[in-house]
């Protein structure tokens, strides 16, 4: 298989696989790894305080002297009504108490307790640090936002889960489109259609590949040379992969957690807006049945804070059923190996499945 395009190109990589950006997950530890595979390595900023950005940026560039990508949330930020601060009170009643009832003591923050980052106040960091490439989900990057990246001689990477978000993407003037499927794992990156775009993978991609003209990249499922080489069929230049590193050895996950994944059903992965308020596809568990049998949910990114100290405890504890565990549909045996090894084997096989 030929790795070269315009997505290595643009990337400086040698393969282009991309490791995905898993807030939560990802350490600069794996996106180290990712880099010395050769592939480009992505880490999440999420909506971490600025001083916070700059010290896991600074981290991964001493572990790694290759070019990064960070991955912004450019989602909008609901307003403070007293109606949401109402909601945000009964919420908050509901999950101390199911916590309780579950043995886990929480206290959990006051609505006027909690920070909310905005990707705006990230941009220095990132035009400071140097750093090249810029992925980013749950929405668009205003123009102003855009425009100064791209000054700054900064790919962008935009998250699209319908030919609509695509051709919003590409009129904005970003450079890789990433294509969502219905299969990945964690949050969907959906932002014009209420974050509820479910398509199928294959039919989006193919989709998508008649209605832009950017590279793409795709997402979602992709776990071995099949899966890979399925969606080079459909158009793809580029192959994110995330789920297939979340039992690796860089993975953030606990090893309670990792084998829990381990031991999965299919069955058991659900979308649900329980823990942030966004969907995110993952692993069924207590919390999120009684969240939402009670409908006791809020805007993201209201939910999302309120539940952080839950899944804190959770983890401290052992706790599966109060963390949240991301994950796609396509169940890969969660290996421990480095991350390193886990894409080496992915792109080995891949070259021998493409000459066979």
């Amino acid at each position: 298989m030929n790795w070269k395009n315009d997505i290595t190109e643009k990337l400086n990589s040698d393969y282009s696989i991309i490791q995905a950006p898993m807030f939560g997950v990802t350490t600069p530890e794996m996106v180290a790894a990712a880099t010395k595979a050769g592939c480009l390595g992505s880490l999440p900023l999420g909506d971490l305080p600025v001083e916070k950005c700059r010290d896991v940026i600074r981290t991964t560039k001493q572990l790694s002297p290759k070019l990064f990508a960070v991955n912004l949330f450019a989602n909008d930020i609901p307003v403070l009504t007293e109606t949401l601060k109402a909601k945000y009170g009964a919420v908050k009643q509901f999950i101390e108490n199911l916590a309780a009832e579950h043995g886990l003591t929480i206290v959990l923050p006051r609505i006027d307790e909690i920070s909310v980052t905005s990707y705006h106040e990230q941009l220095d960091i990132i035009l400071q640090e140097g750093i090249k490439v810029v992925s980013f989900t749950f929405g668009n990057l205003d123009q102003q936002s855009i425009q100064m990246l791209k000054d700054n001689g900064i790919t962008l990477i935009g998250t699209c889960t319908s030919v609509e978000e695509a051709k919003t993407l590409e009129a904005s003037g970003i450079d890789i489109l990433c294509v969502q499927g219905l299969e990945a794992g964690g949050h969907r990156g959906s932002f014009t259609l209420d974050n509820v775009a479910m398509i199928g993978g294959m039919s989006l991609l193919s989709q998508v590949f008649d209605a832009v003209k950017v590279p793409l990249v795709y997402a979602g499922g992709i776990y071995n040379s099949r899966t890979l080489l399925a969606t080079e069929a459909l158009g793809a230049k580029g192959f994110q992969v995330g789920s297939l590193l979340l039992g690796s050895a860089e993975s953030a996950l606990k090893e309670f957690e990792k084998e829990r994944l381990r031991n999965v059903k299919e069955s058991e992965i659900v979308l649900t807006k329980s823990f942030s308020g966004r969907y995110a596809r993952g692993i069924k568990n207590a919390f999120i049945e009684a969240v939402e049998q009670n409908d006791v949910i809020l805007p993201y990114p209201y939910q999302n804070k309120l539940t952080n100290e839950v899944r804190k405890v959770a983890k401290a504890n052992g706790n599966t059923d109060f963390v949240s565990i991301w994950l796609g549909q396509s169940n890969n045996g969660y290996s421990g190996d480095s991350t390193f090894e886990i894409l080496k084997k992915l792109i080995a096989q891949t070259e021998q499945a493409d000459h066979s």
